[in-house]
């Protein structure tokens, strides 16, 4: 990338788009940093815009008026509904997957398809478009079992459920029109760790990024429902170098081919949800962007200039450039305003959040909102307290120590970030 200031445009609002706003700031080639509709800690980094992004022709005129030369898209939505397309044609530089691309992850089925085809290891499966033959598979194979919408669901959408009741609970929701049209993919349940594995594509050239490890239950010892994340670290240590280059060469580089193959060449960030089964890794699902809340640790590990390898991305030339990480972990807790992923009041106030944390403490922005002066809840999981340190635990001990400074009665925190880690 030559060194020409380019003006950025980051879209989302949550606190991967506040740590996506955090590592573009660093970068030596950004001009003006722009971001929609975003947030207050976004908003200390860059010039928020009230644009509605599910708006492409809007999207389109702001890039115009205000000489954007490269467009962030943060959030998964805009990526299924086609944005980088409509971005392309306007000839406007962008990051992310096409809207056929997007389908690893707005669509739970066409990425099992995929994986079937192209003999990817993942869970066994079958897909159903109607009540009664999806219950009558389930009480075929019996519990445990893996119900998934097969649409976007926010991170709310898979049920690992232990017994039929709770399995088919799940499918009554998905088929009442819970997520969207009611379509689902039931598939075996694998025993195993949980693992999240990142890699950049520009259509040609892989590049793995790092690894994280995510909580997805909103409560401790892993217990309670599946929630968006409940905190997170990097990297995972169970993923080990070995494991990293298995997972590239038998899950990501295959359906990065699969696409091709297409005639869609995936252009972005592959975020492998993988299990680390006894047969060796195994896919449990794709996400087609960055992670929240992975993305927070990563972006604090990351040496590398973040503008330049998401430009390597979306124009073809991933193989120039390289990414450099700390080894030092960084690690994040959610706090989430309590009800979360159930039922949650907004507009309660948060104090503290202007404060001189200690080196190595950045407090992301996820769910918040200003009202006049005052920094309030505006969302289920509403900060992202982040630490890097010299080990998993000194990090999570750090993360803790700041959490305990910020006064918001209204919020809750899993205790427990990091136990696997800290364990091993």
């Amino acid at each position: 990338m030559q060194n020409e200031s380019t003006n950025v445009l980051l879209l989302g609002s949550g606190g991967r788009e506040h740590a996506l706003a955090f590592a573009l700031a660093k970068s030596k080639n950004l001009g003006k940093l722009y971001a929609a509709p975003g947030n207050p800690g976004i908003g200390k980094l860059a010039e928020l815009a009230a644009l509605k992004i599910s708006d492409h022709a809007a999207v389109i005129a702001f890039c115009k008026a205000h000489d954007i030369g490269f467009v962030v898209v943060g959030p998964e939505a805009p990526l299924v509904a086609g944005l980088v397309d409509d971005l392309n044609a306007a000839g406007i530089l962008a990051f992310g997957p096409s809207k056929f691309a997007a389908q690893l992850e707005g669509s739970k089925g066409f990425t099992k398809d995929i994986c079937a085809k192209y003999n990817i290891p993942t869970a066994a499966y079958q897909r159903f478009k109607a009540l009664a033959p999806a219950i009558a598979y389930v009480r075929k194979m019996g519990a445990p079992i893996v119900v998934k919408a097969d649409g976007l669901a926010a991170g709310k959408g898979v049920t690992v459920a232990s017994t039929l009741t709770e399995a088919e609970q799940a499918l009554a929701d998905i088929f009442s029109g819970r997520f969207g049209e009611g379509e689902c993919v039931v598939e075996e349940f694998l025993e195993g760790e949980e693992a999240s594995f990142f890699v950049l594509s520009d259509g040609f050239n892989l590049l793995a990024l790092t690894t994280a490890q995510d909580h997805k239950r909103v409560g401790e010892g892993d217990t309670g429902p599946n929630t968006g994340g409940m905190g997170a670290y990097s990297p995972a240590p169970c993923m080990t170098q070995a494991l990293c280059d298995e997972a590239l060469e038998t899950i990501v580089r295959p359906t990065a081919k699969a696409l091709t193959a297409m005639g869609h060449p995936y252009k972005g960030v592959f975020y492998a949800g993988l299990i680390l089964t006894k047969q060796g890794p195994k896919l449990i699902e794709y996400n087609a962007r960055f992670g929240d809340p992975e993305t927070q640790v990563m972006m604090m590990r990351l040496e590398s200039d973040l503008l330049e390898l998401l430009m390597a991305t979306a124009t073809g030339t991933l193989k120039n450039v390289q990414a450099k990480w700390r080894d030092e972990p960084a690690l994040t807790v959610v706090v989430a305003a309590k009800g979360y992923p159930g039922e949650i009041e907004k507009g309660s106030h948060i104090n503290g959040l202007n404060q001189e944390f200690e080196n190595g403490v950045e407090v992301f922005h996820a769910g918040t909102a200003l009202d006049g002066e005052f920094i309030v809840a505006n969302g289920g999981r509403v900060l992202n307290v982040t630490a890097l340190s010299a080990t998993v635990k000194d990090a999570q001990k750090k993360a803790y120590a700041a959490v305990d400074l910020i006064n918001w009665k209204d919020g809750f925190c899993r205790r427990d970030i990091g136990w696997r880690a800290i364990q091993k």
